[in-house]
């Protein structure tokens, strides 16, 4: 067995039984209790931290959330047996201490910490890791995480081995197996383990529910819902991790989530000092704050690409008998790799960078920004915009141009299309239209056509009513296994055409054998030699034109101390615990 050792990042205090020593800002370490101790900056202790969120939480039941509202306050009241590390993308321990993976790579058997407890005083142990993978794994449950606890087509075993061990028996080796624990946050068996016998699970942990009725790991705990206004959360006294002095975490005492709106009113309720964090904004609306960072009491942070990847891509499904006869014809232009390389050798990258995003995002040509470090494949190449390139490769194809410029094809047909963009999301409809003038130049006519997401999504993936599409993608993950459907040619989210019986094309069978080659490659270099070929096979063949990845920007007051935004959602929370205000 080989064992996987502690980050160098965290250390574990083992308290001898004997010990009861007394901390600052929390309850004295209890006989057996084990911490983690944090390696970051020492804080202080005290004061609240305000957040604002776009909409109010659905819920604050970790199975089922889908909204990221849910998420971010759900984040600051559970944690995880392995976590990833949003500073390094790497993972360390969490709720498990350590963990030993069998030779095969298809066993895991996790450590868990002794004495932790529960926000409500309530002991953590191996009965409520196995309560809550059987939560996760019900397919009645419907949660979200299911999917990610199918591995080779089976769900993960969960077996106990004592009341602080917990082995997990996957049906194939799985690379990214440590990561699959992450933010699968642990249920507190004592108080959902008879509403979901009673098959009421759907109904635990609503907002309206008595902070008394809800406990977590987390470092925070409820402590109250007003509607349409606020949650407030206090620190959790029993919380598991201390600072490198001794002193319990968290240090704040309060974190307050104001229910605002929009994005403009989130950035006038920050700039006057309402709120004292903010990610997820505009370059826009960066660049407002910016003009009075010096002066008003808090500080804005660049980070550079995120992992989100905006792309164009054309319908190339197999279309149904009463698909409109328009796009079938236009099809012949979409399947022409020709035709999808004079698109993008036509597009400015650059100007997007500079029009859409003031300059703070990066072009891209496959779906791996600079921002994931471990996985970027250098040998992409960049291409320079070159409409002359873009001219050539459509002779080539058989294409030619009207007297007045207008692009036909070999038929004498006029190359026409719509770009369907969120009417939603202003920047990817303002790349929409910088695309629409940059194709005006090869003589293409093409109309935007902005629709609501939900409609737009439902036309992606279910009727295949489109032409062509502006979209974007998060990973929600560094690792490669996060992007398993969309680079699939079975998959979901394979969106040029997806949920193939059998791949359509050469190129997306040896994508298939590759994406399912890495998964279970244990070497890291052997695995990113597989993912690069997948990106070049992306750049080459181009499914979805890569277009840009925006920035991560944030903001803090300055009087945030321990702030390290990092490029991983939540971008600014993930360390939480040792947030603190000066």
């Amino acid at each position: 067995m080989g064992r996987i050792g502690l980050s160098r990042a965290y250390l574990v205090l083992l308290v001898a039984i004997s010990c009861a020593c007394s901390v600052a800002h929390g309850l004295a370490l209890q006989a057996g209790e084990e911490r983690m101790i944090a390696d970051g900056a020492l804080g202080h202790a005290g004061g609240r931290l305000v957040i604002a969120l776009r909409s109010e939480p659905k819920t604050l039941n970790p199975a089922l959330a889908l909204d990221e509202p849910s998420r971010d306050v759900i984040r600051c009241m559970t944690a995880d047996l392995i976590h990833i590390n949003r500073g390094s993308l790497k993972t360390e321990p969490s709720l498990a201490k350590s963990w030993n993976v069998s030779r095969d790579g298809r066993q895991y058997t996790l450590r868990l910490r002794h004495g932790v407890r529960f926000s409500d005083g309530e002991p953590f142990n191996a009965d409520d890791v196995i309560f809550s993978f059987q939560v996760y794994l019900d397919e009645k449950v419907d949660s979200s995480q299911r999917d990610l606890l199918v591995v080779g087509g089976k769900p993960i075993t969960v077996v106990k081995v004592d009341d602080y061990a917990v082995r997990f028996e996957l049906a194939q080796p799985y690379a990214a197996a440590e990561r699959l624990f992450d933010s699968i946050a642990i249920l507190p068996r004592h108080l959902l383990q008879s509403g979901y016998r009673a098959g009421g699970l759907a109904q635990e942990w609503s907002l309206s529910m008595p902070p008394s009725e809800f406990a977590g790991l987390g470092p925070f705990r409820l402590k109250e819902y007003v509607a349409g206004q606020r949650v407030v959360l206090e620190r959790n006294p029993y919380y598991w991790k201390a600072d490198r002095a001794g002193n319990q975490l968290p240090y704040l005492n309060e974190v307050v989530f104001l229910f605002v709106p929009s994005e403009d009113a989130q950035v006038i309720r920050f700039q006057s000092g309402d709120t004292d964090v903010l990610s997820r904004f505009s370059a826009e609306n960066f660049a407002v704050l910016q003009k009075q960072q010096g002066v008003k009491g808090y500080h804005l942070d660049d980070l550079g690409a995120g992992l989100e990847y905006n792309f164009l891509f054309f319908n190339m499904n197999d279309l149904a008998a009463n698909a409109p006869p328009e796009i079938a014809k236009k099809q012949a232009w979409f399947q022409d790799l020709r035709f999808r390389q004079a698109v993008s050798a036509a597009i400015d990258r650059e100007g997007i960078v500079r029009l859409v995003y003031s300059g703070r995002a990066t072009p891209i040509w496959d779906q791996v920004t600079p921002g994931n470090k471990l996985w970027l494949d250098e040998k992409i190449a960049h291409p320079a915009r070159s409409l002359e390139h873009a001219r050539q490769l459509l002779q080539a194809a058989g294409f030619s141009w009207k007297s007045d410029g207008a692009l036909i094809d070999s038929h004498g047909n006029l190359v026409d299309f719509s770009i369907l963009t969120s009417s939603s999301n202003a920047q990817r409809t303002k790349i929409a239209t910088i695309v629409q003038d940059d194709l005006s130049q090869l003589g293409m006519t093409v109309q935007v056509v902005p629709l609501e997401f939900r409609a737009m999504v439902d036309r992606l993936l279910n009727t295949h009513n489109y032409e062509a599409a502006v979209m974007g993608l998060v990973s929600g993950d560094a690792d490669p296994t996060s992007e398993m459907n969309v680079w699939l040619s079975s998959g979901e989210t394979h969106l040029w055409h997806p949920r193939q019986e059998k791949p359509a094309t050469p190129w997306e069978s040896e994508m298939d054998r590759l994406m399912e080659q890495q998964l279970v490659t244990l070497d890291y270099a052997k695995r990113k030699s597989l993912y690069d070929r997948v990106q070049e096979i992306v750049a080459e063949e181009l499914p979805v034109i890569c277009l840009v990845s925006p920035n991560i920007l944030v903001g803090a007051a300055n009087r945030v101390g321990n702030f390290r935004p990092a490029i991983l959602v939540p971008y600014a929370l993930w360390n939480i615990e040792q947030l603190y205000v000066q």
